[in-house]
């Protein structure tokens, strides 16, 4: 459905259509806070598990952030409509001392956190949320405001995933209104969290100014519409990057790429800064930037000749080297201590790494290589090693009881060892 016309909340094949991408999924969690827009997701995600002939369990949580007196009964108003729905409900709580600031970063944190736990212990494998079209909107202002890229512009997708919680948003295309009239022909008497109205919020000042902004033809439809093309326009150029990826890249054993800059040089920056943000993502071990600008910055100045020395970014280091821009893995961050690696398990060592224990010897640990000379290296490996000094002192190194090295960066030496290194 294109954004602009709301959904026909009451038809089953439109909801048929809008939880479709839930189908799958066995036990689905449902985010409630009390207020109309996840009431309306609640009695919506029940009126669609009623519909199918072997519908997933569905379990309803909802969180006092401890931060207003109200909130113990609005959780319990929650647990109590969704008994008389015959759902399952749990309450749950953010305990333990707040932060001064950031406390909405912070509370988001806990909710997923601990909404993500409860859902480990019932089984439940996705969790369903209730943003809507203006939620949509006010994201897509904001990260403008913000000089956000194509790949911010595209604000929230109806899948993803957040601290580590699978999450689905099947009413991102549905206006608020419709939600509201839901619950009140329900008959139910949704919660109202003065933060929604409390300008110290950046989301709430936007929020304000959106009846403005729809009367010069800028609605939450049109800015959702904006969310959709900007999601079409970054699948297409991450398309394009990852070939060019897959042509350009090559990352050896230590876990260090190398580019050719005339390469690089040639792509357009669009494409190009992709490329490089996943090189630093992959040998950094990935750590996600805070903003654009940071691999902006650095990808202009590999492109302009102005990269100093040595630039590091993301817990890499960026290196022009001749004519080929190298990027390693920066020493001195936090690299893993020596773990010991179970008989029949595998490790994902420093986000970059799988390291499997294919035997039964319980002895096998894995540290950083930290230390060693080029010349025990290539006794090692048979071959002239050039990689930066940096990808060596931190690859991964195996070894036995007996001190014996198994496995050194991506390569084996020992049939009880098989590394990998992850480049998705």
């Amino acid at each position: 459905m294109s954004a602009g016309l709301t959904p026909d909340l009451g038809d089953p094949d439109v909801l048929a259509r809008m939880f479709a991408p839930a189908g799958r999924h066995r036990a689905i969690g449902l985010a409630v806070s009390g207020g109309p827009d996840s009431l309306a997701l609640m009695l919506l995600a029940h009126r669609w598990a009623a519909s199918l002939p072997a519908p997933p369990k569905l379990f309803v949580y909802s969180l006092d952030h401890e931060l207003r007196a109200e909130a113990h009964e609005e959780v319990a108003m929650v647990l109590d409509t969704a008994a008389s729905l015959g759902l399952a409900a749990r309450g749950l709580c953010w305990t333990g001392e707040k932060p001064e600031t950031g406390l909405q970063e912070a509370a988001r944190q806990a909710r997923y956190r601990l909404i993500g736990e409860a859902m480990k212990t019932d089984g439940a494998t996705l969790l369903l949320t209730g943003h809507h079209r203006s939620d949509q909107a006010e994201t897509v202002l904001m990260r403008l405001a913000h000089g956000s890229g194509i790949e911010g512009l595209k604000a929230m997708t109806p899948v993803s995933d957040v601290e580590g919680v699978a999450v689905f948003r099947p009413l991102l295309d549905v206006d608020p209104a419709s939600l509201a009239v839901l619950v009140q022909d329900a008959g139910l008497s949704p919660a109202r969290d003065p933060s929604n109205h409390d300008l110290a919020y950046e989301r709430v000042r936007w929020r304000k100014l959106l009846p403005a902004l729809a009367e010069e033809g800028l609605d939450s439809a049109t800015l959702t519409r904006l969310a959709a093309r900007m999601a079409e326009a970054d699948a297409a150029l991450a398309q394009m990057a990852e070939a060019a990826f897959a042509e350009l890249v090559v990352l050896d054993g230590f876990g260090a790429a190398s580019v050719p800059r005339a390469a690089l040089d040639a792509l357009s920056p669009a494409i190009g800064r992709r490329l490089l943000g996943r090189v630093l993502n992959i040998v950094g071990g990935r750590q996600k930037p805070r903003a654009l600008g940071q691999v902006e910055r650095l990808y202009d100045q590999i492109i302009e000749g102005a990269l100093p020395r040595a630039a590091t970014l993301l817990g890499a280091v960026a290196r022009l080297r001749s004519d080929t821009l190298t990027v390693s893995r920066e020493p001195g961050r936090a690299l893993p201590q020596d773990i010991v690696i179970l008989p029949r398990q595998g490790l994902v060592w420093d986000q970059r790494f799988l390291i499997t224990n294919v035997s039964e010897d319980g002895s096998l640990v894995a540290g950083a290589t930290d230390f060693m000379p080029r010349h025990r290296l290539e006794d090692f490996l048979g071959f002239k090693v050039t990689t930066p000094a940096e990808a060596i002192r931190t690859a991964p190194l195996v070894r036995d009881a007996a001190g014996d090295v198994l496995a050194l960066g991506g390569w084996s030496f020992d049939e009880r060892v098989k590394v990998e290194l992850l480049i998705d």
